[in-house]
């Protein structure tokens, strides 16, 4: 089970635009269907409690601002990019056609397992792009291995496993796994060219933290090499799950 992303900060900020004070916030929630007092507002704001989904809904309409802002996070999950378009699992489930218990379970796994139309309907429903689809059916962790042995090792071996998993073609996937193998071999010729040079530890650490963080958006990075492909909606080119 997980909790409804929210930013206090956030919300304060987006009150503050608006011009609302906590009683009218909460006047207007009640107003809406979803009532509140002024004192939980309050609470929100200062982070000792959360509101509920469908409260961060309304609380989003009244503040006229987009539910994501108020969730202070890049939705990455598919609990996150439902709740970035205001849908409930019941209604979402309604609109790509499964049950809301199956549909609730693929989404507290994070795992989507749902069938070629299933999987049509959801990128519709929330307008995910190629690269989004892939994080929201789990599969994003299965890439990162791929890239990090591909960077460290024979990048061709994992081209056709990446092309599968994403469904991209396999010429694009080797234009940027072949730029990720040179950058990440640069990475050790200058830490190696440091050790030779017997340099400070200072500036190993710092070869050594930019190579961490490099390892660390692997996938981010990918998708960044492929551009206008990863941001476009993957269909009609998204094979049955």
């Amino acid at each position: 089970m997980y909790s409804t992303p929210f930013s206090p900060a956030e919300a304060r900020s987006a009150r503050a635009r608006v011009g609302l004070s906590t009683a009218q916030v909460a006047q207007a929630m009640t107003a809406c269907g979803a009532p509140v007092r002024p004192e939980l507002i309050e609470a929100w704001e200062y982070g000792t409690q959360a509101p509920s989904e469908s409260q961060l809904f309304v609380l989003a309409d009244v503040l006229w601002c987009p539910p994501t802002a108020l969730m202070g996070v890049e939705p990455r999950t598919l609990a996150e990019h439902r709740m970035a378009r205001q849908l409930s699992v019941e209604r979402l489930a309604q609109l790509i056609g499964m049950d809301p218990a199956m549909y609730w379970a693929a989404e507290s796994a994070q795992q989507w397992s749902g069938d070629y139309r299933q999987t049509k309907a959801l990128v519709e429903a929330l307008g995910l792009s190629l690269r989004k689809l892939i994080g929201v059916m789990g599969h994003n962790d299965e890439l990162a291995g791929h890239l990090r042995s591909a960077i460290d090792g024979r990048w061709k071996a994992h081209v056709a496993a990446i092309a599968k998993i994403t469904t991209l073609n396999k010429t694009r996937v080797s234009d940027a796994l072949r730029t990720m193998h040179a950058e990440f071999a640069e990475f050790s010729e200058r830490y190696m060219g440091h050790v030779v040079a017997r340099n400070d530890d200072s500036r190993l650490k710092e070869v050594a933290a930019e190579r961490s963080a490099y390892l660390r958006r692997l996938v981010d990075h990918f998708w960044d090499l492929i551009g206008d492909a990863g941001e476009a909606p993957p269909f009609n080119s998204v094979p049955t799950h």
